[in-house]
């Protein structure tokens, strides 16, 4: 890789970094490319994307950055995971990781805030974005179909009322 090309991976790591809003850094050793490409797969399916590079180069490419907290982890081979959803990335590195012992977490940072292999092992077991919207719009939803019924129910007792009478009246 000459010069040129390292100067614009930087320039667009630091872009990348600068606006993500997590940041998951692991150990990929021993795992298979086949492992690694299920890896990214899943990553991508959930809006998230990984990304392998020279640790030197993602260390000068991270100054500046809210996620510069992670800079200390890069030692040896490493792989970062970012995505906007504060959730996503920490969710799939850490359902991963269970299932493959060789990939290890080594931290990471939501925005400035650094995270260790516990925090993000946290913050994989909120729920995602999707799922609290789909929470609150339930929740608003709910009261709405409620009230929906409580006003149509006089109507309906009074319709039953007046259709009792007009029977009533056609038997007489």
């Amino acid at each position: 890789m000459d010069r040129a090309e390292k100067k614009e991976l930087v320039a667009t790591l630091n872009g990348v970094f600068k606006n993500t809003n997590v940041a998951v850094v692991a150990h990929y050793s021993g795992l298979t490319v086949a492992q690694m490409q299920i890896l990214r797969k899943q990553m991508r399916q959930v809006g998230a994307t990984v990304k392998v590079a020279k640790n030197r180069l993602a260390k000068i490419a991270l100054e500046g950055t809210d996620v510069a907290s992670i800079a200390p982890l890069l030692k040896g081979p490493t792989l970062i995971a970012f995505s906007n959803d504060p959730v996503a990335a920490p969710k799939v590195a850490s359902d991963f990781a269970k299932a493959h012992e060789k990939f290890v977490i080594l931290g990471g940072a939501m925005g400035k805030t650094a995270l260790d292999p516990n925090g993000v092992r946290q913050l994989a077991s909120l729920p995602s974005l999707d799922e609290l919207r789909a929470k609150i719009v339930g929740l608003v939803q709910a009261p709405a179909t409620k009230i929906a019924q409580v006003v149509n129910a006089p109507a309906a007792k009074l319709a039953r009322v007046v259709q009792a009478y007009a029977s009533k009246s056609e038997a007489a």
